[in-house]
């Protein structure tokens, strides 16, 4: 019979065998079911590395929380910004959106990029069926985020922060969005009606094109006690409603926030604004843009310290704010950058 040092042997042999089998085998994909915020249940890689969001406002979120993953963005980077971007974003590829901003995507051009997961956006007006078939064809995932409101983004933080395992850092963004809200709500809260700033939104390079109070686009006005003087339902997911001067001067804003510089000389310099309230008294305001826009086209999170800055534009005394410091906390945490003086001078021109 075997003595019993020679089957100690054998058993550690086999062991040794076993682990260097294991240890040798192609790795297994690993996956998970979750529950996007949809509501459908979907399977996903455990741990999706190479991430594409369909929609500008999934891709800065997916920038602030998980810039390495993304394989593309939806529009060209800003080349005069390069030193407020990320480094993992600086050089990735654009892919197109399914959401009206930059080129249609093309779904073999995604495909080829080898993505195991795609991020869509529950909006407003996003067909969620055809988004799930168009990435049904080439077989990756989809998963959809709530952004409507800027409220959302903070539940969106929370979940992307399940989906790559940094709970941590997806709730201080949460708790950030969450307290700057609460902050803005209870300054502004108890303003009557009649004695709430008059705004007017220009968005194209002439001033004519705009967005209702209700609609999305405009949400930071409202949330800062701002009036958008625009008072109508959003009848399209891209907005840019057209209006004449002339209705500008009858609903007499107090001031203007602009998306176009060249809006501003136009404004100031022309005989057809000088009726306007606003411009007669000096009062455009250019939102700032850099390396995202702080109120819209593209929405997101970036509205958390926008409505921060309108509230302090619109009242001071209510809402006084250090905007130098506060866009420094900002940019550190949501945009891991950094910045100098002399870029928050660069970025509030």
């Amino acid at each position: 019979m075997p003595s019993t040092r020679l089957l100690s042997r054998e058993r550690f042999l086999f062991a040794l065998l076993a682990l260097l089998a294991l240890a040798t085998a192609p790795a297994r994909a690993e996956t998970r079911e979750i529950t996007d915020m949809a509501g459908r249940k979907v399977v996903i890689p455990a741990d999706p590395r190479r991430v594409f969001g369909a929609a500008p406002p999934v891709m800065a979120t997916l920038y602030a929380i998980a810039p390495e993953r993304l394989i593309g963005v939806n529009v060209p980077m800003r080349g005069d910004e390069k030193s407020l971007y990320r480094k993992e974003a600086l050089d990735l590829p654009v892919l197109g959106s399914n959401a009206g901003m930059g080129r249609q995507l093309n779904l073999e051009e995604i495909a080829a990029m080898r993505p195991d997961l795609v991020i869509a956006w529950l909006g407003f007006y996003q067909e969620k069926s055809q988004v799930e078939a168009s990435f049904a064809k080439i077989k990756v995932p989809v998963i959809f985020l709530k952004l409507d409101t800027l409220d959302d983004y903070a539940e969106a933080f929370v979940f992307l922060g399940r989906v790559f395992g940094r709970e941590a850092q997806a709730n201080e963004m949460a708790a950030y969005i969450r307290d700057a809200l609460a902050r803005v709500r209870k300054a502004t809260a108890d303003i009557p009606p009649a004695e709430k700033l008059r705004v007017y939104y220009a968005e194209s390079a002439d001033g004519l094109a705009t967005d209702c109070d209700k609609s999305f686009h405009t949400e930071p006005i409202l949330i800062a006690g701002g009036d958008n003087v625009y008072h109508c339902e959003q009848t399209s997911h891209v907005g840019m409603e057209k209006i004449s001067v002339e209705q500008i001067v009858a609903l007499k804003p107090s001031l203007i926030l602009t998306q176009n510089k060249s809006f501003i000389a136009l404004a100031e310099g022309g005989e057809l604004w000088r009726n306007v309230e606003a411009v007669k008294n000096g009062r455009i305001v250019n939102v700032p843009h850099s390396p995202f826009n702080w109120l819209d086209r593209p929405p997101s999170y970036m509205r958390a310290l926008g409505v921060q800055w309108l509230a302090n534009l619109f009242y001071p005394t209510r809402f006084p704010l250090d905007l130098k410091a506060e866009t420094k906390k900002f940019y550190r945490l949501f945009l891991g950058v950094d910045i100098s003086d002399a870029d928050f001078s660069r970025i509030m021109e």
